[in-house]
């Protein structure tokens, strides 16, 4: 999905989420949410990558920085683990936050995702009034209260 060039000046969100309710519930959300941002939805890990590093169909496109990461971990053909450890690994994402939101309420999910990295870990509820309340925590969090690092760090 590319993004408009009239809302480039806003603060990006990558939602990195293969189903479909899951997606509609988040857009939902962040559109309720008081916060102004531009969501980003790659629904596989590869995908995902491709936009982050300017590679396959994003190679030539403008695409803006995500500020913040949400990534689900049951990913089709590559698992949000990989993705995490791929966007880890580099020296221009590492610092990204990058927060897994995931129906896996698995102990070592959890630990493998904050071994490779994970600012942060969110089972998904699946009350659907929860749910849009999480992801308007979370945009309130990550995009006015969090203080990123600085984009010269990012690379």
């Amino acid at each position: 999905m590319d993004i408009p060039a009239k809302n480039m000046g806003r603060k990006t969100i990558l939602l990195v989420e293969d189903n479909a309710g899951a997606v509609q519930l988040s857009l939902i959300a962040f559109k309720e949410s008081a916060v102004p941002c531009n969501v980003v939805v790659m629904l596989d890990g590869v995908e995902a990558l491709d936009y982050i590093f300017a590679g396959g169909k994003y190679r030539d496109k403008q695409r803006a920085m995500p500020e913040v990461i949400l990534l689900d971990l049951k990913l089709p053909g590559m698992s949000g683990h990989e993705v995490l450890k791929k966007i880890r690994e580099a020296h221009s994402t590492r610092l990204i936050p990058i927060i897994i939101f995931s129906v896996s309420n698995e102990e070592t999910d959890r630990k493998i995702c904050y071994e490779l990295g994970a600012n942060s870990y969110i089972k998904k509820p699946v009350d659907f009034e929860k749910y849009i309340e999480i992801v308007r925590m979370l945009g309130n969090y990550w995009l006015k209260l969090n203080e990123p690092p600085p984009r010269t760090a990012q690379g």
